[in-house]
């Protein structure tokens, strides 16, 4: 069996890899245990040191992982200098914080002493998709590798040259071999890896069809898993937003990785107030929104990953047309090679339709009109998703209580856009999934909270001994 890789921008392919058998799969599964034995054992100061290596590695090579990004998926090449940089952000966030996350911590009980202690599991499988092909691994890999768990990384089937790429950053950081690995296989042998009996754990990054196979698998073999899926964000425009900056970032937002992004702006809720004058002025910067080639340093849209994907979005609009949205901008696949689909805008967005039930995973943007805030909060919560959503008032106050009391969501951000922060806890719930990445709430999915009771031992053993539970 083999993997090819096909440019989202011509068609044409790429390379070819030769898929791993399920023997070997395993045989990486094991090595990748051999050397957690020893990993456990390393301080933080040692992990830390590596890892700011590998940051130090992915920001010397930007522009050649950028390059890589835009070849297998269409990243546009600036964007993908930016996810660089981010990965290595998170590398040295927890190169920096990982001991202090991971100190014990002590507990006044009836005991002696009594404390909870944080250690790894062992090998950690890693389930990741194409749209952010090095951001999605690193966000999960630095806390996982700091806190002492080695880790295999199923990557997406059209992105394997970023897959190896990564596995050769740890080894380039001095990482010691077996504790970081790529497995070049396809979705086909993700249920015999999940059986492996030294897969402790698994988390993936995908869609929501995809995060049920692997947690009922993981389910069926009692391994925990953390699941980000799919996501429909709500941005709700209220009648008191300033109307230039909502329309900016929500247009940003939505073409954020050609919108390919779990957390691109995709449902727009605009009160009546302001739903004419939004819909104006989003069209206008739409329009404006520069598609085209993604190694060209001005392209601010570039193609869909898949040509499959392309196809499926169109359907959707298609399908929501027919159902009633009226289509204000775009919605024609263009002529030529490539899976590429213009910034296409929907408005009249109405339960029913898939623009409004499903993601829309592409520059697509649904447009809902609403009477009021009541009506917006309860449209913004009437969705299986809940990733992130965004707010926009002048208002602090409101937007404050509206954003931690009423949106449903894993994160709610008033007057920006909704993005993943090192430092704060990203993950979502419903449909978008359960457990958490980053902060100090990430590093601590994958460990064993394990409690410590000390007590003096007995002098002698005496009849009054109180009996076991």
């Amino acid at each position: 069996m083999t993997i090819a890789t096909i440019d989202p921008t011509t068609g044409e392919t790429i390379r070819v890899y030769t898929e791993l058998s399920p023997g070997e799969a395993a045989l990486i599964v094991e090595n990748a245990d051999n050397a957690f034995h020893s990993w456990r054992r390393t301080s933080f100061d040692e992990r830390a040191a590596l890892m700011r290596q590998a940051a130090s590695i992915l920001r010397a090579g930007a522009d050649e992982y950028a390059r890589l990004m835009a070849e297998e998926m269409g990243k546009p090449v600036r964007d993908g200098r930016a996810e660089a940089e981010k990965c290595a952000w998170v590398c040295d966030y927890y190169a920096e914080n990982a001991g202090r996350f991971l100190a014990p911590e002590y507990v006044e009980t009836d005991a002696q002493e009594s404390f909870v202690t944080f250690q790894p599991l062992g090998v950690i499988l890693a389930v990741m998709p194409w749209n952010f092909p090095f951001w999605q691994v690193f966000r999960f890999a630095a806390p996982a590798l700091m806190a002492g768990n080695t880790a295999v990384l199923k990557h997406a089937s059209n992105v394997p040259g970023c897959a190896l790429a990564i596995e050769d950053i740890f080894r380039q950081a001095g990482f010691p071999e077996g504790v970081f690995r790529t497995l070049l296989v396809g979705s086909s042998q993700v249920d015999g890896i999940i059986e492996h009996p030294l897969v402790r754990a698994v988390t993936l990054t995908g869609s929501t069809p995809a995060g049920r196979a692997v947690a009922a698998k993981a389910g069926e073999m009692l391994k925990k898993t953390v699941l980000e899926l799919g996501g429909s964000d709500a941005y709700v425009v209220l009648d008191d937003a300033d109307l230039d900056h909502a329309v900016e970032t929500c247009v940003s937002s939505r073409l954020i990785n050609s919108g390919q992004s779990c957390i691109a702006a995709k449902r727009f809720i605009v009160t009546a107030k302001n739903r004419e004058a939004f819909e104006r002025r989003y069209v206008e910067r739409m329009k404006r929104a520069r598609a085209g080639n993604p190694l060209d340093e001005a392209t601010e849209v570039g193609p869909q990953a898949r040509a499959d994907l392309r196809d499926d979005l169109q359907r959707q609009v298609e399908e929501s047309v027919a159902r009633g949205a009226r289509l204000l901008l775009g919605g024609e696949i263009p002529d030529g090679p490539g899976a590429f689909y213009p910034p296409t805008v929907l408005t009249g967005v109405r339960r029913g339709m898939p623009a409004y039930e499903e993601e829309l995973f592409g520059p697509v943007a649904a447009i809902i009109p609403v009477a009021d805030e009541e009506e917006a909060i309860r449209v913004a919560n009437d969705s299986v998703f809940g990733l992130g959503a965004a707010l926009f008032t002048q208002d602090l106050e409101r937007g404050r209580r509206l954003a931690a009391e009423r949106i449903e969501a894993g994160t709610v951000v008033v007057n920006t856009f909704v993005r993943s922060d090192p430092r704060l806890p990203f993950g979502g719930i419903k449909e978008s999934g359960y457990g958490r990445e980053l902060s100090h709430y990430g590093i601590k999915e994958f460990v064993n909270i394990k409690t410590v009771y000390l007590e003096p031992g007995a002098r002698s053993a005496g009849a009054d001994a109180p009996a076991a539970e």
